[in-house]
């Protein structure tokens, strides 16, 4: 062994065999921070969280990279990504877009990016912890191991409610705004409407990304009913839906009404593969 060696610095430059060694190095060292999973998490005005939310993803066991779709939020939100992608590098991603372009888009245009690189399992998740990051390794789970295209993480399995510090009020909508959903798409889907997902990457390239109409919450009940009707497994795993404690919630008047009417329109809509 130390004889070759010694041929190799004799019969090569040091140079070359320097930059070769460094080569290697390099290219080692960018297997070390690949991973299989990407989480797309879209923010506006979430300086209170952003932070957080990023580290408790990074402490996790196992390897996750984050991509922050950043809407141009007034409050900062991309300084402080942008400053953390100096302590995480290759690991936290931003795209920034030139305004508040609706959920739907933002993960429209992460999906688009994560197809672009070496993805396997392509996630969402909100940005204030009312999905809990632990959760994520039990989505990922249910796609590497148990077979599904799409895992749901569920706040309503088997008619038991798991949302906490929601009004009353609020509870009541979403739930039966999911019952609404199965009864008119005849989707058997117990929470329609949950933003916390798991893709398999073969689900993301079937689906006709530019064909999909919706931007509030409506997007979400849209991703599941495609993925529905273009026979993909699509499963939920149980978690517990938190409501956010700092941060101001995007839902309005307009974001349910989507929901509401766009339903019907999915249940006559045909779908197609992506070309």
């Amino acid at each position: 062994m130390l004889k070759t060696f010694e041929n190799l610095l004799i019969t090569r430059p040091f140079s070359t065999f320097h930059f070769q060694f460094s080569i290697k190095i390099c290219i080692f060292a960018k297997k070390i921070t690949m991973s299989d999973s990407l989480i797309i998490i879209p923010t506006y005005n979430e300086k209170e969280n952003v932070e957080a939310i990023i580290r408790k993803v990074f402490s996790l066991p196992k390897e996750f990279h984050i991509l922050i779709v950043e809407d141009n939020s007034p409050d900062g939100t991309a300084d402080i990504v942008k400053r953390l992608m100096i302590e995480f590098p290759d690991r936290l991603f931003i795209e920034e877009r030139k305004g508040k372009l609706g959920l739907g888009t933002a993960y429209i245009h992460g999906f688009k990016w994560a197809l672009q690189r070496n993805y396997d399992y392509i996630f969402e998740m909100d940005a204030d912890f009312s999905h809990n990051p632990d959760d994520l390794e039990r989505l990922y789970a249910a796609c590497h191991d148990g077979g599904a295209d799409v895992a749901v993480g569920s706040r309503y399995v088997n008619g038991v409610v798991n949302v906490v510090n929601w009004p009353m009020g609020r509870v009541i909508m979403s739930y039966y705004a999911s019952a609404y959903v199965r009864f008119i798409t005849r989707m058997k889907i117990g929470d329609a409407t949950a933003g916390f997902m798991c893709y398999t990457r073969k689900v993301l390239e079937t689906i006709d990304l530019n064909n999909i109409k919706f931007v509030g919450y409506a997007f979400q009940i849209e991703m599941k009913y495609t993925a529905h009707k273009l026979g993909f497994k699509v499963v939920e795993v149980p978690i517990i839906f938190t409501d956010r404690v700092l941060g101001q919630s995007k839902m309005s008047g307009k974001i349910f009404r989507e929901g509401l009417f766009g339903v019907i329109q999915l249940r006559f809509r045909k779908y197609k593969p992506a070309n």
